[in-house]
């Protein structure tokens, strides 16, 4: 049944009526959602405005330095407000979608936070999209609960990690809810309906709404964040400085304005997260028409690297000055359970990429499977001595902006290229079929994972690394080994013939598609 919900004539949602509709958008819950859209709509627009003219900067010669006109808030004494309980120990993080059985695994992992994700994990179905909201909801009130088809069941534990979630970024719409004429903010909405539903009740609980803020490029579209976040509890009656936010630092240019991210936040943000796999897809995107600038294989693309090291150890020292937390990136690894020897060495990397990061004076870790958690937590218990390391200032810490930019050494290889094609098609593939989180050759992939195989092959058509048919060929190769490894009746209902389509349409595009996600949004049911 087709229904229409007014709130008022001019803004209207038209949906398949269902339970958690109802149940999550309500008229109260919509009209909330639309105060914000209205407030914060215009400025929305002009800071995605100001990317562009950033680009054509970048484009046309100029390259990011850190900012002359805030230099005065670089050199100030100041702090993030006081940081509630339940998060002064983030030592590990594990983070996933906003399905049903993702979520109790998560809560129930053992880990300290579970960062539930309407971001780069989620793929935004109208029915996901509002499944997910209702998933949290019971979550919040820990009546979540799952039946899977063989008959287990899953429940929450007594002790669960603490609830952060991670609404869309500022350049994504929600296409089925209009705002007189408009496809709405995808940020909006999902913050909206969250803290609409949850915030009370989270304080109630002696916790509250916490959030993940992704894509982030500078520190005026932190001051939008701010802005909502006071607006928000003001409609509500919740005291000002509730909300907690911890920002990822995932894009090459907010590098060089974390003082000035954090100072625009300073009454809600608790700290800054190093989202290593989309920073290095900004990194490709915002150099992309720059020879120079091409860079080789992601297998070459460590965190060791000279330009990822320094963007991390400045996230450290930036964070601990202020007295807020730095946490480390994904480790991505899923364990492999019928191969001993493979498992033990994906492990290995695991347990020296946490042991890197605690030494370099992290707080905390990010993980993508609860098979993770035993591991991370131990590098981090043997390390630390207090539930931080706050106190690890890193005064020695010289970061230029030539450190941040220094090209990392390597190739470009064949195995590269197939590499980028099979997992790009792949992800891209499940993501138009309504799953966001992907387990690609021992690896749980999400949206960056695409954005950065896409954004390679495209750099590297463009300055000459590879050609236009050998793409081509290569395309059709990893097609057939795709197509060989799936059963007829399951290839006859999959979307692959779409995805590589979409995914050749984009990569060998004349103009850089600035998201992947943006062109494949029209093509998901």
């Amino acid at each position: 049944m087709e229904i229409t919900l007014t709130r008022p004539s001019t803004s209207r949602v038209v949906t398949q009526a269902s339970e958690n509709l109802v149940k999550i958008l309500t008229p109260d819950a919509l009209a909330f959602v639309e105060k914000l859209i209205r407030r914060f709509e215009p400025r929305r627009r002009e800071l995605l405005e100001r990317r562009k003219k950033i680009q054509n900067e970048i484009d046309n010669g100029m390259l990011p330095d850190f900012l002359t006109e805030t230099a005065n808030v670089r050199a100030a004494s100041w702090k993030v407000a006081s940081i509630p309980r339940d998060l002064l120990d983030r030592r590990v993080e594990i983070t996933g979608p906003v399905d049903r059985k993702m979520i109790i695994n998560a809560l129930n992992s053992g880990a300290n936070v579970f960062m539930a994700d309407l971001e780069d994990s989620h793929s935004p179905t109208w029915e996901g999209t509002i499944q997910g909201q209702a998933n949290l909801y019971e979550a919040v009130r820990r009546s979540l609960n799952f039946q899977s088809p063989e008959g287990k069941s899953y429940r929450l534990n007594d002790k669960v990690a603490t609830l952060l979630v991670r609404p869309r970024g500022w350049h994504l719409d929600e296409k089925h809810v209009m705002v007189d004429g408009s496809a709405a903010s995808g940020s909006l909405f999902d913050f909206g309906l969250y803290f609409f539903h949850n915030a009370k009740e989270l304080v109630d609980r002696g916790t509250g709404p916490y959030f993940y803020l992704p894509k982030l490029e500078n520190h005026l579209e932190a001051r939008l964040w701010n802005e909502v976040f006071n607006e928000a509890q003001d409609l509500l009656g919740i005291p000002r400085g509730t909300i907690k936010a911890t920002v990822l630092i995932e894009t090459i240019l907010a590098a060089f304005e974390m003082d000035e991210i954090l100072y625009e936040l300073r009454d809600h943000i608790v700290g800054l997260n190093c989202g290593r796999w989309d920073y290095i897809f900004s990194f490709i995107k915002k150099f992309r028409n720059k020879p120079e600038f091409s860079l080789p294989d992601r297998a070459h693309i460590t965190m060791t690297q000279h330009f990822l090291n320094s963007y991390s150890e400045l996230l450290i020292q930036t964070c601990h000055k202020r007295g807020a937390f730095a946490m480390g990136g994904m480790a991505a690894q899923i364990p492999i359970k019928n191969n001993p020897e493979a498992n033990a060495a994906a492990m290995d990397r695991v347990l020296k990429d946490k042991q890197r990061e605690v030494r370099m004076g992290h707080d905390g870790t990010w993980v993508a499977h609860p098979g993770l958690v035993e591991l991370a937590r131990g590098v981090f218990d043997q390390a630390l001595t207090g539930p931080n390391q706050l106190n690890v200032l890193r005064e020695d810490v010289r970061i230029t902006a030539a450190d941040l930019l220094k090209i990392p050494e390597g190739t470009v290889t064949e195995a590269g290229i197939r590499m980028n094609i099979s997992v790009g098609v792949q992800y891209l593939e499940a993501w138009l079929r309504g799953q966001g989180c992907v387990p690609i050759h021992h690896l749980m992939e999400d949206a960056a994972t695409a954005e950065i195989s896409r954004a390679q092959l495209w750099q590297w058509l463009r300055h000459g690394r590879l050609n236009a048919v050998q793409f081509q060929n290569f395309l059709s190769d990893e097609m057939k080994k795709i197509k060989e490894t799936v059963a007829p009746s399951t290839w006859e209902a999959s979307r692959f013939e779409l995805a590589a389509e979409l995914f050749s349409k984009i990569t060998t595009a004349s103009e850089f598609p600035e998201f992947l996600t943006l062109s494949a949004y029209e093509h998901l049911a």
